[in-house]
């Protein structure tokens, strides 16, 4: 058995950490806040991940670092590069992979969809750029690297525009307010997806300095609304559309540039990962269910 280090304790961070912990590893989930967490094989650490050296003494001997970590929505373009340095010159310092977890905005606005793994990168908004720039780190690095790329999340715990702005409302009946083309198919990625698939690659035998997307489900997003309220046992409340200048108005600014994501097709080809990886995305009723856990 191998050791691992799961830096960000989020959603996919600890889901990874168990998946690796129930494979018979020792495993080490480390974030600044994290707390004791009660998983076979696991235990935490708390530290900073943009202290390389201290990081580098907790993955001493660990086979790969997965680099769950996520900054604040709002100070990507601040907080990512330091965090994301600090993973690389700790994995470059103890000889580790690295397994980084992404997701498609480096593709930008004007990618042919469906997205794949080997198209270019093109980024038109800060987050895709901080993204790209944060995968081109990794590609310099003198370590072996991957990168799992996601679309928007669905899944216990998950912060996405679909949690934050039509989930409240579903749940208490009331009209929601959304963003884009209802109608226009989208890839939600389930969290649990996710992790599997940051495993399966940490596996992978091929020549590295690739990335592989996350099996998905495409569904509009009216329809996952409806999904979602009939399991709720709801009926689907009114649905309207924020304009970029309600957003700016609302304060919501970091929609604005991102809106593009859900004005026309987001489809995401991950063929390439469900024959190599041998991941599947799970059912959406599965994802829409693990998301309303716990929910009153």
């Amino acid at each position: 058995m191998s050791t691992y280090v799961v830096v960000g304790a989020g959603p996919v961070g600890v889901e990874t950490a168990r998946l690796l912990g129930e494979e018979g590893h020792d495993v080490v989930l480390t974030s600044r806040g994290v707390g004791s967490i009660d998983l076979k094989h696991v235990r935490t650490v708390q530290a900073d991940a943009t202290d390389a050296a201290a990081l580098a003494r907790i993955s001493q001997g660990a086979e790969a670092i997965f680099m769950c970590a996520m900054a604040p929505y709002h100070r990507w373009p601040t907080d990512f590069f330091p965090i994301m340095d600090g993973v690389v010159r700790a994995a470059e310092i103890v000889g580790a992979k690295l397994l980084v977890l992404g997701n498609v905005y480096g593709y930008g606005a004007n990618a042919t969809v469906p997205l794949r793994f080997d198209q270019p990168l093109d980024p038109t908004s800060r987050k895709g750029t901080v993204r790209t720039i944060m995968w081109q780190r990794a590609l310099r690095a003198d370590v072996p690297a991957l990168e799992i790329r996601s679309s928007d999340y669905l899944g216990y715990g998950a912060v996405t525009y679909f949690s934050l702005l039509a989930l409240p409302s579903l749940l208490d009946s009331k009209p929601v307010a959304f963003l884009g083309d209802l109608d226009a198919n989208h890839a939600w990625t389930f969290t649990k997806d996710v992790a599997r698939t940051l495993v399966a690659a940490s596996s992978y035998s091929g020549e590295w300095g690739r990335a592989f997307h996350v099996p998905s489900q495409h569904v509009s997003p009216r329809e996952l609304m409806q999904r979602t309220a009939a399991m709720l046992g709801k009926e689907l409340p009114d649905i309207s559309i924020y304009s970029h200048a309600q957003m700016e108005a609302f304060g919501m600014h970091e929609l604005v540039e991102m809106s593009y994501l859900f004005e026309s097709p987001l489809l995401v080809d991950s063929s390439d990962s469900e024959a190599i990886l041998g991941v599947e995305a799970q059912s959406l009723d599965a994802m829409i269910a693990d998301t309303l856990r716990d929910q009153s």
